[in-house]
């Protein structure tokens, strides 16, 4: 029922911008209280928490390796949400995945604690080059 599709990566020289979409089917962002999170994995690496909005509070976190450069949004009309990335450095090349969770509270569950998301996207990726 629930479904995230992401879109939006790509290859980007450092210091560069894009801007990640993960739309959503299943449920309302306007009326569903979720959390929404963006997650990253690079080779080799264990999946990261880059970013959350809580619909219910509409309070936002960031891992501190992207606090300044990266801003998560949304549009209720299109069900989707944004993941704007600006100066983009080598290490932000990774697959970008959104994910959601019905949070007890409806706030954001850990970014440390990507298990705590019960919905996934598929992935886009972003490497990040000269």
């Amino acid at each position: 029922q629930v479904q995230l599709v992401e879109s939006g990566g790509g290859l980007v020289q450092p210091g560069g911008s894009l801007r990640l979409s993960c739309a959503a089917s299943g449920f309302s962002l306007d009326l569903d209280y979720y959390a929404i999170g963006w997650f990253r994995q690079a080779p080799g690496k264990e999946r990261e928490g880059v970013s959350c909005f809580s619909v219910n509070d509409g309070l936002t976190a960031y891992a501190d390796s992207v606090k300044g450069r990266f801003t998560i949004s949304r549009s209720n009309a299109k069900n989707t949400v944004y993941l704007q990335m600006n100066s983009l450095e080598p290490e932000d090349t990774a697959v970008y995945y959104c994910a959601a969770v019905r949070p007890h509270g409806g706030s954001c569950p850990s970014l440390s604690r990507p298990a705590a998301y019960d919905y996934w996207g598929q992935g886009t990726e972003v490497t990040v080059s000269s």
